[in-house]
């Protein structure tokens, strides 16, 4: 578990429930969601069969946000009734170790605005520098999709390509000393729990 004094806790993917037990199988439902991230709508049976894969490959990271207000106005609430959305690193490039593929996703719309989806990057890109050694970051986001394009920009990605055929940009921010004092600045309130020990109890 990594957690933020201020905005989200971020939960280790494999550690939650079935995704028909949570709201992920209802957000993937929206139409504005699958045009955001382009995705194409999943049954029950095959978002269960993808958790699977992801929790067992060892290429991905993926964490799930949580909304820390409601974590902490209910306590004792499920996790699954405090999921914001998810953030997400894939190690794709077998040839380049240092380079992550990075994603996220506010689903919840009240969750929206709230600076959860730059806290969940920012810990996510400490999380890929500190743990996995990785030195350059990629996002590939959607021509259309101007909050996260805005929201990488802020955090220092650069166009690099676009591609007109899936109509979406890469960006990439490479960890010169600078933008890596700059990180770990930016999250140095971030602490690492385990999971089993804090899950079971707000903060």
């Amino acid at each position: 578990m990594l957690a933020a004094p201020t905005g989200g806790f971020w939960e280790e993917a494999s550690q939650l429930q079935e995704p028909g037990r949570g709201g992920y199988h209802e957000w993937m439902q929206s139409e504005e969601l699958q045009r955001l991230t382009a995705s194409e709508p999943l049954s029950l049976e095959q978002e269960y069969a993808m958790q699977h894969s992801w929790r067992e490959d060892g290429d991905k990271c993926t964490f799930i946000v949580l909304d820390k207000e409601r974590w902490q106005a209910q306590p004792g609430a499920p996790e699954e009734s405090c999921m914001a959305g998810d953030v997400n690193l894939f190690l794709t490039d077998p040839g380049d170790p240092t380079l992550g593929e990075i994603e996220v996703m506010i689903a919840e719309p009240s969750c929206r605005g709230k600076g959860l989806g730059t806290e969940a990057v920012l810990a996510m890109l400490s999380y890929g520098v500190t743990k996995l050694g990785l030195t350059k970051f990629e996002a590939k986001i959607g021509q259309g999709n101007e909050p996260s394009l805005k929201l990488f920009r802020k955090l220092h990605f650069e166009p690099v390509a676009v591609s007109s055929v899936f109509q979406e940009v890469t960006l990439r921010l490479t960890m010169s000393a600078c933008e890596r004092q700059w990180l770990l600045e930016q999250t140095s309130h971030v602490q690492e729990r385990p999971y089993r020990e804090e899950s079971a109890k707000p903060h």
